[in-house]
């Protein structure tokens, strides 16, 4: 299935970093992976990561963070005033 995501949202820049792993604590469980439905999250070398570039993709539900066992993932939602806009839905 291909959903259309443009018009849903916009952003209001300004986020920072708000999402970030450790990796002592990650078990590659690839839980991550699975639940993002925007596809954030990538396994490459044996190492969960997420993409650059994600600031500008994320839609801040915080599944990722939910469904991480071990902790590894620390999540904190963007500064008030920034951040993603939901248009419509």
């Amino acid at each position: 299935m291909n959903i259309e995501l443009d018009g849903l949202t916009k952003r209001i820049p300004g986020t920072g970093d708000f999402i970030s792993i450790d990796y002592n604590k990650c078990n590659n469980c690839e839980r991550c992976l699975i639940i993002c439905i925007m596809n954030l999250w990538r396994k490459k070398d044996g190492i969960i990561r997420i993409v650059d570039d994600y600031q500008s993709k994320c839609l801040e539900c915080a599944a990722c963070y939910q469904v991480c066992d071990t902790g590894a993932i620390q999540f904190q939602y963007p500064e008030g005033g920034t951040g993603i806009v939901i248009e419509k839905g």
